[in-house]
């Protein structure tokens, strides 16, 4: 049971606050309902009897949004490299609620967006997950959303630069910058 204020992670929509819990008569029935107010000023009623059955679950502590950023400083997990079949492996992470799988998804599609680009529904996928983990690392880090994405986006690059960018200079082959020569650089062919 959730109080007024508590802050809880609805799956698949991110971190809110409890606003009020009342009691509705819809098509006939009384219930309880949470009115959670969630990022972007979203109201959303879920019944209160319900609220475990689709995954409403209190925000992270200080401690486990640490762990968090360590998840975003790692490597990127193995993956499916047929993109239908990863964008369902990275849905069914999401919609488990937990926020370390959550990061996983973030940390792993934005590899991939640096590396190669990603689909649109990806693109779409990113931004929905990078969204709830924002929201709830800022409630639970009691900070603004734009200082977590700053810091999201300062793990990633740094996790980025240290598993991926020495591994794609090395596989090149290209070791150093050789410039052009300036006397053929300058002559022109007629």
């Amino acid at each position: 049971m959730f109080n007024i204020g508590d802050y809880i992670v609805y799956p698949m929509h991110g971190a809110g606050t409890i606003d009020a819990i009342e009691e509705k008569d819809i098509l006939g029935q009384k219930q309880a309902y949470y009115i959670i107010k969630m990022p972007g000023e979203v109201k959303v009623m879920i019944p209160t009897a319900q609220a475990e059955k689709v995954g409403i679950r209190s925000v992270i502590g200080k401690e486990q949004a640490e762990k968090v950023f360590e998840v975003l400083g790692e490597d990127e997990t193995q993956t499916e490299m047929n993109w239908n079949k990863r964008y369902r492996e990275n849905m069914d992470k999401m919609k488990t609620g937990d926020i370390y799988e959550v990061a996983d998804v973030v940390r792993n599609l934005s590899f991939k967006q640096k590396e190669k680009g990603l689909s649109t529904g990806e693109k779409k996928m990113l931004t929905n997950a990078r969204q709830i983990l924002v929201s709830e690392l800022a409630l639970a880090k009691k900070s603004s959303e734009e200082n977590i994405e700053g810091l999201i986006d300062d793990r990633i690059t740094k996790s980025f630069a240290n598993f991926r960018i020495d591994n794609v200079v090395e596989n090149t082959g290209v070791n150093k910058f050789i410039p052009f020569d300036d006397d053929e650089s300058s002559s022109v062919v007629g």
